[in-house]
């Protein structure tokens, strides 16, 4: 009796915890999530980059200053000179000569030392005219860099969708198992005090008392153990949350009685949604870009400039424009095996797409079939629900009329709950098969139009 203690406190407190719808649950998770934080800031960088290179290929000016101080120093010989100048005045008259023999004469050497302090500036201008392409060539790349980044974040924003359905749904799938323990063992222990008090007044055997005992205890421990599991269930769902409480799912498990439609329609959104797809495709622009600007660099290139001085101190600068043409006659690098490269870079990424929508053309079946499998089990096992109910209604009234035992009618209660448990846990799988069906198709955000367009609802306290 003591071992089915700790039941009730548990599912009070589960009772108590806070309610989340999924849209709800939704809105923390855009609001919390790292993953999907970190995505968004990839696109923002890939887009500003995207950005930054529009101008590429028109004119560029800069101004260049600079400020110096000098010393220089020259020793210079002036013997020549003299010797020059004594065969000068040789040939001079000697009246004229010796008045000039009576000058100062010249040093055998000079040293000549100067310093000073100056600034300059100029202002140059190049403006590529003709690149061959280059510029287009880069460009087209950022913009594929950019739409590689968005479909990275699309799939996580898909994948952080599918995680929720699985924490919040694997939650409220636990809770409505424990509470279907817990119903279960209430009941059981209220049969239990009944064998008791049939044994005290000779009703009932000791071995039936003992069988009673036995099925109270084991009633017990699955009830602690599913409510175990519907509290880890609810951590989970909490840290994937970023919340501190945990959290009690209010909006219940679903299942459409209706098919799906077609199989095509999920297709069709798939090749054009699937953010895989989106990937590829990015990849493939990116290989072009790259051929194209290892192409254009084969081609000549015509580039404009100019550059002038500034002058403070007034007259004229000093200036040069032109036009320069430049055109690689001969590399080391070999340009043809780049371009043969860079060629099958772009094959590669035409085979891997085409392998891509292959893959997820078959992956888009095998997730339909997987919700049609879960939602026709769901249904069939209707007749097994209401046998386990009639099983249950017969034993009780056979032991009200003394032609059943109690263990039989514990058996045919505890078999009640386990059938409804597995009837929850089909809904359960239904649930993940849609996620998993429109995760694969581009469609997550879909999700909650599926689940409001359910007609079976099967929340946690159904009985």
């Amino acid at each position: 009796m003591a071992q089915a203690g700790g039941a009730v406190p548990a599912a009070a407190a589960a009772s108590a915890a806070p309610s989340l719808s999924f849209a709800q649950a939704q809105q923390l998770l855009l609001s919390n999530s790292d993953q999907l934080a970190a995505a968004a800031r990839a696109v923002e960088s890939a887009r500003l980059r995207r950005a930054g290179v529009q101008g590429l290929g028109g004119p560029s000016v800069a101004v260049t200053g600079m400020a110096y101080r000098y010393a220089a120093s020259a020793d210079i010989d002036l013997d020549p000179a003299r010797q020059a100048l004594g065969g000068i005045v040789s040939m001079l008259p000697p009246p004229l000569g010796g008045a000039i023999s009576q000058l100062p004469q010249l040093p055998p050497n000079y040293t000549l030392e100067r310093q000073d302090a100056r600034a300059a500036g100029s202002v140059s201008l190049l403006w590529p005219l003709y690149i061959g392409g280059l510029g287009d060539a880069v460009r087209s790349g950022f913009a594929a860099q950019a739409d590689e980044a968005q479909a990275d974040a699309s799939a996580d924003a898909q994948g952080v969708q599918s995680v929720l359905v699985q924490r919040y749904f694997g939650a409220q799938l636990a809770e409505r198992a424990a509470r279907l323990r817990e119903a279960a063992l209430a009941t059981v222990r209220e049969h239990d005090a009944a064998a008791e008090r049939m044994l005290a007044t000779g009703v009932i055997s000791r071995l039936e008392r003992l069988q009673a005992q036995a099925a109270l205890a084991d009633a017990a421990q699955q009830a602690r153990k599913a409510r175990d599991e519907a509290q880890l269930a609810a951590t989970a769902l909490a840290r994937t949350l970023k919340v501190v409480a945990p959290l009690r799912p209010s909006s219940p498990l679903f299942v459409a009685s209706q098919p799906l439609p077609a199989l095509q329609g999920f297709i069709d959104a798939a090749l054009a949604r699937h953010p895989g797809l989106s990937k590829v495709q990015a990849k493939r622009r990116e290989a072009a870009a790259l051929h194209d600007a290892q192409e254009a660099l084969r081609k000549p290139q015509v580039l404009g400039f100019g550059l002038s001085d500034i002058r403070t101190g007034g007259g004229k600068p000093n200036w040069v424009a032109g036009v320069a043409v430049r055109w690689t006659l001969w590399d080391s690098v070999d340009r043809d095996q780049l371009a043969a490269s860079g060629q099958r870079k772009i094959e590669q990424a035409e085979l891997t797409e085409q392998q891509a929508r292959s893959d997820i053309a078959l992956l888009v079946e095998k997730n339909w079939l997987a919700v049609e499998h879960a939602r026709t089990q769901y249904l069939a096992q209707q007749a097994q629900e209401d046998l386990a109910r009639e099983l249950l209604r017969l034993r009780d009234a056979g032991q009200r009329e003394g032609t059943g035992t109690l263990l039989e009618w514990m058996d045919a209660r505890v078999n009640l709950a386990k059938v409804q448990t597995e009837r929850a846990q089909t809904a359960h799988q239904y649930i993940q098969a849609l996620a998993a069906l429109l995760q694969s198709t581009g469609q997550s955000d879909a999700f909650g139009r599926y689940m409001a367009e359910a007609d079976i609802q099967i929340p946690s306290d159904a009985p």
